[in-house]
């Protein structure tokens, strides 16, 4: 399909895929370590491969309660071998008496000279003087026992550094005796919104509230997507919608931190301050997206006073647009700079083909992204409102759909649904 034509003297807006290349290739991994305690490290990434200093599980053990014995020693169901020893977990027995079983429990280790568990489900237990067991079945070498080294060998690099470490991988370290794990340095990330319009919940009663102001949302979901993120977030507040004062936030800002992320301003309005006052500071090098929501996304560098620079991300103002942007762009752009590898980063989370259950009659021109949410007839539902200011549409749907440029949609067409637990995994 070819590229959208755009006004006369304007050129043609950056690709959502053109942006993301140009926005991760601007980007190197903080090289600084830092060692947590085992506990603390989710969502950290790891600056070091965690090499097992032993094999896991340590010896064969049991993976049912029931009886270990040696599989030759039954040859029919129902033959009665005599219970020589108990063992559970955490304890060891002796080398089992041949033509005998031991009575075993899940992760008890299993006797010398047992190949084989049956469950207790397959025997019936004898007592009186005798105490002994029938065997129901015929076993196999090897059912029911978890071989020494199944999990994990010694030697073996468990977890890769610049994987992000998730609750199963902080148990898999747990498991090699981690109690701390070496990892990157959170991301200093300085947030602020810009316009005169916004007040704090809290600050105002609704009723109290003047013609014109709205509540700042982007500030609650902004701060809990970047912790969710890794990141240590310093909050700046509300800048008023003044060039100086936002010249002086991001200069302040950016001598103490890595990156300065704005929401509003950053549009083409006279009262628009934070694009001039980055260009003022440093550089702006990527502004407007053919995306929809979210083209007046901005990326560049504000100067530090010592040498260097920090990286600047601007979101739009509107709600959805801000929301939106941050999953698509600011996302992978963190995983990157916490030493996450390129080749590890789903920079668009792989998409599921499914049916739509509504039309878009009218194309546009940029790539959409629409909120939708899956049906109980295994179909997509689309919000009705489809604004970048109705935050709704992100609480209530639980994914987007990647509409390309100029497509319509009819009822049942495929379409490919991203869901927001993988954007946010």
């Amino acid at each position: 399909m070819n590229a959208p034509k755009s006004p006369a003297g304007r050129a043609p807006l950056m690709s959502l895929d053109e942006a993301l290349a140009d926005l991760l290739a601007r980007v190197e991994a903080m090289t600084a370590e830092d060692t947590v305690a085992t506990f603390d490290a989710d969502g950290r990434v790891l600056a070091q491969d965690l090499v097992s200093a032993l094999q896991v599980p340590p010896n064969d053990n049991s993976s049912m309660d029931g009886y270990a014995l040696r599989a030759a020693d039954v040859t029919e169901p129902g033959q009665v071998l005599r219970v020589s020893q108990r063992i559970a977990a955490g304890h060891t027995g002796g080398p089992l008496e041949p033509g005998t079983c031991a009575r075993i429990f899940t992760g008890a280790p299993m006797p010398a000279g047992a190949d084989a568990v049956v469950m207790q489900e397959d025997t019936i237990e004898v007592g009186g003087d005798i105490h002994a067991a029938h065997i129901q079945v015929i076993p196999e070498p090897g059912q029911w026992v978890r071989r020494a080294g199944e999990d994990v060998t010694r030697g073996a690099v468990v977890l890769a550094q610049g994987e992000r470490l998730s609750p199963a991988s902080l148990g898999l370290a747990a498991s090699l005796g981690l109690a701390q794990v070496p990892v990157r340095v959170r991301p200093r990330v300085a947030m602020f919104s810009t316009g005169d319009e916004l007040v704090m919940p809290g600050d105002v009663a609704p009723e109290a509230m003047k013609p014109g102001n709205i509540y700042n949302s982007n500030r609650f979901f902004l701060r809990t997507l970047l912790q969710r993120f890794g990141c240590e977030v310093t909050d700046l507040g509300i800048v008023p919608d003044q060039r100086e004062a936002t010249v002086a936030a991001l200069q302040g800002a950016a001598e103490q931190h890595d990156l300065i992320l704005t929401s509003g301003g950053v549009s083409v309005g006279e009262e628009d301050h934070v694009k001039p006052a980055v260009q003022q500071l440093g550089s702006l090098d990527l502004w407007q997206i053919g995306m929809k929501p979210g083209k007046p996304f901005a990326y560049g560098t504000v100067r530090r006073d010592g040498g260097g620079a920090c990286h600047f991300i601007g979101l739009p103002g509107n709600p959805v647009s801000s929301f939106v942007t941050f999953l698509l762009l600011v996302r992978p752009f963190l995983l990157k700079l916490q030493g996450v590898p390129a080749s590890r980063i789903q920079t668009l989370p792989l998409a599921t083909t499914l049916p739509a259950h509504f039309t878009v009659a009218r194309a546009d021109k940029r790539r959409e992204f629409l909120r939708v949410r899956r049906n109980a007839a295994g179909g997509l539902d689309l919000f009705p409102n489809q604004s970048s200011g109705v935050l709704t549409s992100m609480a209530w749907g639980d994914g987007l759909v990647d509409n390309p440029a100029g497509t319509t949609i009819a009822n049942g067409d495929p379409v490919s649904y991203i869901s927001f637990a993988d954007l946010l995994a």
